[in-house]
């Protein structure tokens, strides 16, 4: 089946891979024919929340690796990235960038530095966020505080003191 784009971007921590991430991973790999990658370094991750409970980017690799063979996937490049814009200025011929509805913002800031550069701005397909069991958001966030698993699923106070044990 022919893809929308030849070359398109995603971007993130990808800690903990949840149903969010693999929504925007199976999106990025249903719209491209090659798919980037651009996975945050460690320095890059001491501002979020619960930074200190991040699994270092090697484990991340890991995961998305090992999530890739599982789904089949053979099409794409993983590049560390230091920064929001990553290599989305460096390789000219992205088409298209995937992103939920909490990270558009950084696709307006990835078009606006490749614009800046004369380059052509990236189609933005944008993914609904995938909704815990609690109502909001699937989180890394909130599976780093212990209050969903990557599946969405609300966790007690009872699984939160067995996981610290």
């Amino acid at each position: 089946m022919m893809k929308k784009f030849k070359k398109v971007v995603v971007g993130g921590t990808f800690d903990r891979l949840h149903l969010g991430h693999k929504a925007l991973l199976r999106k990025a790999f249903e719209v491209g024919e090659i798919v980037y990658v651009g996975l945050t370094s460690d320095e890059m991750v001491k501002e979020k929340p619960y930074a200190e409970k991040i699994l270092p980017y090697e484990r991340r690799l890991k995961d998305l690796l090992m999530f890739f063979e599982v789904n089949g996937f053979k099409n794409y490049r993983i590049i560390k990235i230091h920064n929001a814009i990553g290599f989305t200025t460096k390789i000219k011929s992205l088409e298209a960038i995937v992103v939920s509805e909490e990270t558009y913002k950084g696709a307006l800031l990835v078009n606006r530095a490749r614009e800046e550069l004369g380059l052509k701005p990236l189609e933005i397909v944008v993914i609904p966020l995938v909704k815990s069991k609690l109502g909001g958001k699937i989180s890394s966030s909130l599976i780093r505080a212990g209050l969903i698993d990557p599946f969405g699923n609300p966790i007690g106070k009872k699984q939160r003191k067995e996981k610290r044990l």
